[in-house]
Protein backbone atom coordinates (compact mmCIF):
# COMPACT_ATOMS: atom_id res chain seq x y z
CA UNK A 1 0.00 0.00 0.00
CA UNK A 2 1.21 3.52 -0.85
CA UNK A 3 2.10 6.06 1.74
CA UNK A 4 -0.78 8.62 1.80
CA UNK A 5 1.69 11.47 2.09
CA UNK A 6 3.42 10.38 -1.10
CA UNK A 7 0.06 10.31 -2.90
CA UNK A 8 -0.75 13.79 -1.66
CA UNK A 9 2.71 15.03 -2.65
CA UNK A 10 2.34 13.57 -6.15
CA UNK A 11 -1.06 15.17 -6.61
CA UNK A 12 0.20 18.54 -5.39
CA UNK A 13 3.07 18.31 -7.86
CA UNK A 14 0.58 17.65 -10.67
CA UNK A 15 -1.51 20.63 -9.60
CA UNK A 16 1.60 22.81 -9.47
CA UNK A 17 2.59 21.73 -12.99
CA UNK A 18 -0.89 22.53 -14.29
CA UNK A 19 -0.81 25.98 -12.70
CA UNK A 20 2.61 26.70 -14.19
CA UNK A 21 1.31 25.66 -17.62
CA UNK A 22 -1.69 27.97 -17.25
CA UNK A 23 0.56 30.85 -16.23
CA UNK A 24 2.79 30.27 -19.26
CA UNK A 25 -0.22 30.19 -21.59
CA UNK A 26 -1.55 33.47 -20.15
CA UNK A 27 1.79 35.18 -20.74
CA UNK A 28 1.85 34.00 -24.35
CA UNK A 29 -1.63 35.21 -25.26
CA UNK A 30 -1.96 38.69 -26.66
CA UNK A 31 -3.76 40.99 -24.30
CA UNK A 32 -5.66 44.05 -25.43
CA UNK A 33 -4.18 47.19 -23.89
CA UNK A 34 -6.38 48.78 -21.24
CA UNK A 35 -6.98 51.81 -23.45
CA UNK A 36 -8.34 49.63 -26.26
CA UNK A 37 -10.53 47.50 -24.03
CA UNK A 38 -14.11 47.34 -25.27
CA UNK A 39 -16.98 47.15 -22.80
CA UNK A 40 -20.56 46.07 -23.31
CA UNK A 41 -23.48 48.09 -21.97
CA UNK A 42 -23.68 46.01 -18.80
CA UNK A 43 -19.91 46.21 -18.26
CA UNK A 44 -20.01 49.98 -18.81
CA UNK A 45 -22.84 50.23 -16.28
CA UNK A 46 -20.74 48.40 -13.70
CA UNK A 47 -17.67 50.50 -14.53
CA UNK A 48 -19.60 53.79 -14.22
CA UNK A 49 -21.70 52.49 -11.30
CA UNK A 50 -24.92 53.28 -13.13
CA UNK A 51 -27.92 51.16 -14.08
CA UNK A 52 -28.24 49.67 -17.56
CA UNK A 53 -31.37 51.75 -18.34
CA UNK A 54 -29.45 54.90 -17.39
CA UNK A 55 -26.69 53.93 -19.82
CA UNK A 56 -29.25 53.48 -22.61
CA UNK A 57 -30.78 56.87 -21.79
CA UNK A 58 -27.35 58.50 -21.95
CA UNK A 59 -26.72 56.81 -25.31
CA UNK A 60 -30.02 58.00 -26.78
CA UNK A 61 -29.39 61.58 -25.62
CA UNK A 62 -25.82 61.55 -26.97
CA UNK A 63 -24.27 62.24 -23.58
CA UNK A 64 -21.81 59.35 -23.62
CA UNK A 65 -19.37 58.19 -26.33
CA UNK A 66 -20.54 54.91 -27.86
CA UNK A 67 -19.67 52.61 -30.75
CA UNK A 68 -22.63 50.91 -32.42
CA UNK A 69 -22.18 47.72 -34.42
CA UNK A 70 -24.78 45.13 -35.41
CA UNK A 71 -27.47 46.56 -33.13
CA UNK A 72 -25.06 46.39 -30.21
CA UNK A 73 -23.38 49.16 -28.27
CA UNK A 74 -19.76 49.09 -27.19
CA UNK A 75 -17.62 51.50 -25.23
CA UNK A 76 -13.90 52.06 -25.18
CA UNK A 77 -12.76 52.09 -21.58
CA UNK A 78 -10.48 55.06 -22.25
CA UNK A 79 -13.47 57.01 -23.65
CA UNK A 80 -15.43 56.36 -20.47
CA UNK A 81 -12.49 57.48 -18.32
CA UNK A 82 -12.21 60.69 -20.39
CA UNK A 83 -15.97 61.18 -20.09
CA UNK A 84 -15.66 61.01 -16.31
CA UNK A 85 -12.71 63.41 -16.29
CA UNK A 86 -14.68 66.00 -18.28
CA UNK A 87 -17.13 66.29 -15.40
CA UNK A 88 -14.37 67.19 -12.96
CA UNK A 89 -14.90 70.51 -11.19
CA UNK A 90 -11.86 72.67 -10.56
CA UNK A 91 -10.97 73.70 -7.04
CA UNK A 92 -11.00 77.37 -6.04
CA UNK A 93 -7.20 77.28 -5.93
CA UNK A 94 -7.00 75.98 -9.51
CA UNK A 95 -9.41 78.67 -10.71
CA UNK A 96 -7.40 81.38 -8.96
CA UNK A 97 -4.14 80.12 -10.49
CA UNK A 98 -5.71 80.11 -13.96
CA UNK A 99 -7.04 83.63 -13.43
CA UNK A 100 -3.58 84.84 -12.36
CA UNK A 101 -1.96 83.18 -15.37
CA UNK A 102 -4.58 84.69 -17.69
CA UNK A 103 -4.06 88.16 -16.22
CA UNK A 104 -0.30 87.91 -16.71
CA UNK A 105 -0.69 86.62 -20.27
CA UNK A 106 -3.04 89.46 -21.30
CA UNK A 107 -0.87 92.26 -19.94
CA UNK A 108 -2.05 92.53 -16.38
CA UNK A 109 -4.74 94.76 -14.82
CA UNK A 110 -4.25 97.59 -17.34
CA UNK A 111 -5.24 95.42 -20.28
CA UNK A 112 -7.64 97.20 -22.60
CA UNK A 113 -7.00 100.75 -21.28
Amino acid sequence: MNNPFEVIDARLSNIEDLLLDLRAKNKNTLSVPDQEEFLTVSEAAVFLRLSVPTIYTMISKGRIPVIKRSKRCYFLKVDLVNYLKQGRKKSNKEIALEADAYGKKEGGPNYGK
